[in-house]
Parts: C-alpha cells; sequence; structure tokens
C-alpha cells in the first residue's frame, strides 16, 4: 500500500543535508512497511529490532562511536553496512535510549550513513534521553487516509478529481453519491493499514474487527511499558472514555466513580505521547500562531482512529455500507472526528502538528467552531456538518467577531459551493483542502 510518507522518505534519501531519521507515530500505522519499501530502494538493507536483539541494544552501551557500532552491528547481523550503500534501520530504538543519543554521533563522524529509526513509543524515550537537537530529522506517520484507501483500490482518477475540482462548482451527482459511499466504506473501517489490507484482499467485515480487537488489545498491553502501576487503571479508563466523548469538550466529571482530575489528566496525556489519542485545544483565534492562544485546559479529544473507537464503543458498521448518508446524520461526533483524523494526516509530516476548536459562551448565546486552522497566513474556521447541514450560525457569529478572518470553511455531505464567503466541501475533499495550503503533501498525494 503506497503512502503519503513515501514521497517524503525518498526526499530525505537524496537530500544531501540529510540528518539521521526518526519515524514517529502509534503503533502499527505502517512506519515499519513504509521504511522496508524504501529499503528496496538501496544496494543493502539492514533492520535490527533492537527489542528483539538484546546482542544489538549491548552494542550502544559501551561507547557511542559511529564506526564500532556500525562494525559491531555488521558481524551481529551477518551482513556489511557500508555508507552510502546501505540503508540501516533501527526498530524499537526506544528500548535502547542511548541508541536515540548514538544518531547524533552518526550525523557528526558518519554522515554519509543512510540511519532510519522507529519505534511505536519513542517519545517516552526521547523524554528520558532527550532529543538530539539539530542532528536528527522527525517524520510523523498517521493511519492511512481516505485518499491513501483510495489509491489502495485503485481508485487514482477519483484522486485526481478530487485535487483538482474547482471549489466553485459542483460535481456530478453520481461522482458526488459514490465518493459518498466509498467514504462511507472508509469511516467504517478506519484507517489501520491492517484492517483495510484484510478488507481489500476479502471484503470480510467481521475479519476487519477482529483486527481491530486485537489491535485494541495490543495498545492496552503496551500500557504497563510508559505508565506507573498505580496509572495504569487510570490509562485503561482514558482508553475507553475518549471515545464516549467526541465531539464535546472533555470533562473529567463525567467519567463515572469518584476520580479526581489530578489523577486522570496525567493518563490522557501519557496517552497523548503514545499516539493513541490527539487533543484538540481550545485557542481563542485572534492570530497566529494558534498555538500561542490555547487554554491548556480546554480541550476536545479524538481516538487515534475512527475505526477503532467505533471498536472500542462497540458499534454496528453495517449501515456505513447500507445506508452511508443515514450514517453521517446519526454519527456526527464520529465524522467531526474524522475531519480532525484527516487533517493531521495531510499537514506537512516534518513537524508534529496541533489540532484547535473555538468557542464561546456568554448568557446571551453560544457559538463554536469544529476546527480552526491557519490558511496562507490567515485564521479560517472550519465547521463539520455530518448531514447537509445549512445552519452555520457559529460560523457566522466567528467570522462577525474575527474580521481578520477571510472565509470559512464547511465539510458535509452537500457538494462544492461558496456563499458569503464560506467555502462548501464535500466530506471526502478534505485532502483538496488541506494540501493547498501544503504543497509538498499534494506532489506526494499525486504520486500515490
Amino acid at each position: 500500500m503506497k503512502r503519503i510518507i513515501d514521497y517524503f522518505l525518498l526526499q530525505w534519501k537524496f537530500d544531501p543535508l540529510r540528518k539521521p531519521l526518526l519515524m514517529r507515530g502509534a503503533r502499527q500505522v505502517g512506519k515499519t512497511y513504509s521504511i522496508r519499501q524504501l529499503g528496496k530502494t538501496y544496494q543493502d538493507f539492514v533492520e535490527i529490532n533492537l527489542e528483539l536483539m538484546a546482542d544489538a541494544r549491548l552494542v550502544f552501551e559501551k561507547d557511542l562511536q559511529p564506526d564500532r557500532i556500525v562494525r559491531e552491528l555488521s558481524l551481529l547481523v551477518g551482513k556489511r553496512i557500508v555508507a552510502g550503500k546501505t540503508l540501516l534501520f533501527l526498530d524499537e530504538i526506544q528500548v535502547a535510549p542511548m541508541a536515540i543519543t548514538a544518531l547524533r554521533y552518526f550525523y557528526e563522524l558518519l554522515p554519509e550513513l543512510h540511519v532510519i529509526a522507529a519505534g511505536s513509543l519513542l517519545d517516552f524515550a526521547i523524554e528520558q534521553v532527550g532529543m538530539p537537537v539539530g542532528r536528527v530529522q522527525s517524520l510523523y506517520m498517521y493511519p492511512v487516509s481516505f485518499v491513501e484507501y483510495l489509491a489502495a483500490i485503485n481508485q487514482h482518477m477519483f484522486i485526481n478529481e478530487i485535487l483538482r475540482h474547482d471549489s466553485s462548482t459542483e460535481i456530478s451527482s453520481v461522482i458526488h453519491d459514490k465518493l459518498l459511499g466509498l467514504l462511507g466504506e472508509y469511516i467504517a473501517l478506519g484507517g489501520m493499514p491492517h484492517s483495510l489490507h484484510c478488507w481489500i484482499q476479502k471484503k470480510d467485515a467481521l475479519g476487519c474487527a477482529t483486527i481491530h480487537t486485537s489491535l485494541l488489545d495490543t495498545y492496552r498491553q503496551d500500557f504497563g511499558k510508559y505508565a506507573r502501576n498505580l496509572q495504569v487503571k487510570y490509562v485503561a479508563l482514558l482508553f475507553d472514555q475518549i471515545p464516549l466523548q467526541m465531539g464535546r469538550k472533555f470533562k473529567y466529571s463525567l467519567i463515572d466513580g469518584e476520580y479526581r482530575k489530578r489523577e486522570l489528566a496525567p493518563a490522557l496525556d501519557l496517552l497523548v505521547m503514545a499516539g493513541v489519542a490527539h487533543k484538540v485545544y481550545y485557542t481563542a483565534a485572534g492570530g497566529l500562531p494558534l498555538g500561542a492562544q490555547i487554554d491548556p485546559q480546554d480541550y476536545r479529544a479524538i481516538f487515534l482512529d475512527v475505526g477503532l473507537a467505533q471498536s472500542v464503543l462497540q458499534l454496528d458498521i453495517a449501515g456505513w455500507f447500507l445506508q452511508p448518508l443515514r450514517e453521517y446524520v446519526n454519527k456526527g461526533a464520529l465524522v467531526e472526528a474524522f475531519v480532525g483524523q484527516e487533517m493531521l494526516a495531510y499537514a506537512a509530516p516534518h513537524t508534529r502538528n496541533n489540532l484547535y476548536y473555538w468557542h464561546k459562551e456568554s448568557a446571551a448565546a453560544t457559538a463554536e467552531i469544529d476546527y480552526i486552522v491557519q490558511r496562507q497566513g490567515s485564521v479560517v474556521p472550519v465547521e463539520v456538518k455530518s448531514g447537509s447541514g445549512k445552519t452555520l450560525k457559529s460560523m457566522q457569529s466567528f467570522l462577525g467577531t474575527h474580521t481578520s478572518s477571510p472565509y470559512g470553511i464547511r465539510f458535509s455531505t452537500n457538494n462544492y459551493s461558496i456563499y458569503n464567503n464560506i467555502y462548501s466541501y464535500p466530506l471526502y475533499a478534505i485532502a483538496k483542502s488541506v494540501s493547498d495550503e501544503y504543497p509538498e503533501v499534494r506532489a506526494a498525494i499525486e504520486n500515490l
């Protein structure tokens, strides 16, 4: 399955200013697969899983001299590691934190060697030993996006149409309905590569559900690796709670039981660091950067993947295949989470991207905007309407009080249109809206 990240991996390979690369993202989003695909473009590829190979971990404990490390790793795997010819892949690097520190010296003393490291709980190890600032690069990876799914099922013409369609002109109703149907399939399945592969190969929705259950069990088994013993129960509680509170401000008071925020809040932060959840922070949205105007205590939370979220909630996904238009209306919080998932997938992958929302609460009126984004140096509000959603009072309220925002964006099941500085896109066209801000991502999508 081709991924957007593959484009950026090739860019890294041929960059003369290349540094050792950290691939970051949650477990099972496809990091190892994409790195192995890149490895096929090299004369030699050496993969060392530091979790499986205890002897390899010991190599990094003596000293951090790159020549010695490469020589001893070559002896361990029985394969020469040659600078300029070999891609060295250090998987599950988080179990050997000193190996992360060693990347600095690979850059300084052996820059001609191509080195990539990955790990499902990498950020916890970085917190322990620190990031070799200025000596490594990062790429962030997320679940398979909708356009990547279209590429996987050989619907490249639809991708081209999404990227090139004039946002002021309606698309044919036949094509519109077809794309909404395909999107319904995607939301039912989610973006975890193993589950999508099962669907593409077998068209077995029950098999996909079994894979989701297995993936969730894997995430739960990880809790003890990054949470202290006393925290594990809180992490497990929050893991199941996040899908329940999608679409609204996250409130610990809504969790059944006698729990205190000071016990639960750190557990949620651990899940965010593990990549299993994302916070959507409130921002005043008065200017850029958006992150400078957040309230760190005011946020929504979305799960890593909408398919996994439905599995946690034990929802029946059959309706997405049979009557998708009804499901868009009935599962508004899930559709809103899908939009957040898509916006992360199409943002520039070189840095960690955050999500933001806005609300106003007063005695006179309340208003809420699902997402706030940056577009060409301006603050732009984004509303998500799970159905046709013709009422946009919150959007109009925002634009009326934020006069520097030139327009708003609405995602819904409606066709394309522009009215009163509000650009309406179908839910399947998020890639177009986001990649207009990131030309490199657009080029990566076109390369799928």
